[in-house]
């Protein structure tokens, strides 16, 4: 077991059996490594050795198994080995475990997450009137993001954990690459307070549907009707709602890091491969079906909420009806929201019916260059 020998300080184990030398945990004769460095590298050629001698991996990296998952999962049924790797979605959720087992049966239509517990708690705490700037600063003098939040709030590590799930579902190999992405820096408290007015919460989602033959694969702010169980997971809360044609919608729902949580799932993956090799079992092989192809996202039909600020004058309507009715997208709603006298300004709320995404962006960029247009404030798909 390769563990900093001060994790020996408080436990029975034998100091005997505790190394901080990968070196040294890689050349003894062990059954199971256990791997949470984290980060792409050293940690996949680590991983890779220790399934190249045949041993049972536990891993939570969860960037690893995004970028070489499907490789590794092979090359670990090839040697006799096995990959574990509960912890790297979820925290303590259990959710890989479920989609290889409990709903093999399945053929799984979507996958709806919640993922990533900093930017959920930042979202939260937005909702009740915090700018994005005064949100991180909370979460990070709580210990929920890091010094240099990127990974989160631009969304990478979601789509890491998207391309993970999907990939299992799906029985094919996805790539992080692969995921279309957008992050919630752009996000203000009117878009928060003018999606409660409609009836919605803002969640940073990590979607993967099947359409056709093919695979819708993105993570992006959106809204999502009060009423669902998603817009109800608050905090740093996870959620992964799962839909299959046989067991319907589930959702599972918990802690989504922390210490205690990842534990909980990396021991259970050690009890396990221990029980797998104490009872002679052989590994579950990696159901992969075939490569599946990814939508592009200017394919995708959604309803959209579009934030507007233009001249507080008459006519304005009309020119922006027109740039939507000129790319065949059909208006919802349009509401005023907010007028500053002194700049002769106003804001607008636009919500769409369904529309290709393609030309959704093609009216926004006709509206933009609208001279009573002072700018597209924000842009979001709606999640109904």
């Amino acid at each position: 077991m390769f563990l900093s020998p001060s994790a020996g300080s408080s436990s029975a184990i034998s100091s005997g059996l505790l190394t901080d030398d990968p070196e040294e945990a890689l050349v003894t004769d062990c059954d199971i490594v256990v791997e949470v460095l984290g980060g792409e590298h050293p940690a996949v050629e680590y991983i890779e050795r220790a399934l190249d001698a045949g041993r049972r991996v536990v891993t939570a990296n969860k960037e690893v198994m995004a970028k070489h998952g499907a490789r590794l999962l092979a090359m670990a049924s090839e040697r006799g080995g096995e990959i574990f790797y509960e912890a790297s979605v979820g925290g303590g959720i259990p959710i890989i475990s479920p989609l290889k087992r409990d709903l093999s049966a399945n053929e799984i239509g979507s996958l709806r997450a919640i993922i990533n517990g900093t930017t959920n708690y930042i979202l939260t705490v937005m909702s009740g009137g915090a700018e994005f700037a005064a949100a991180l600063r909370d979460a990070q003098q709580l210990g929920y993001a890091e010094p240099q939040p990127a990974d989160d709030v631009e969304g990478h590590d979601a789509a890491y954990k998207l391309a993970i799930l999907a990939s299992l579902a799906f029985h094919t190999d996805l790539h992080p690459d692969d995921v279309y992405r957008e992050g919630i820096t752009r996000l203000t408290p009117r878009d928060f307070r003018y999606a409660a007015e409609l009836g919605y919460a803002i969640k940073l989602l990590a979607i993967a549907r099947r359409d056709g033959d093919a695979i819708e694969a993105r993570v992006n702010p959106a809204l999502v009707p009060e009423g669902e169980l998603l817009a109800k997971v608050d905090g740093v809360l996870n959620a992964v709602q799962v839909e299959g044609d046989l067991v319907g919608r589930v959702l599972f729902q918990g802690a989504g890091a922390g210490a205690l949580p990842t534990s909980s799932a990396i021991l259970a993956d050690v009890l396990d491969a221990a029980g797998s090799i104490v009872q002679g079992g052989r590994p579950s092989p990696w159901r992969y079906t075939s490569d599946i192809p990814v939508k592009p996202m200017a394919e995708l039909v959604s309803r959209y909420y579009i934030r507007v600020e233009v001249a507080d004058r008459p006519g304005v309507l009309a020119g922006i009806g027109k740039a939507f009715g000129d790319n065949g997208v059909s208006i919802a709603s349009v509401i005023q929201k907010e007028t500053d006298e002194e700049a002769q300004t106003a804001e607008i709320v636009i919500m769409t019916h369904a529309a290709p995404e393609a030309a959704v962006q093609a009216s926004i960029r006709q509206v933009e260059s609208l001279d009573v247009v002072r700018q597209v404030g924000n842009f979001l798909r709606v999640e109904d």
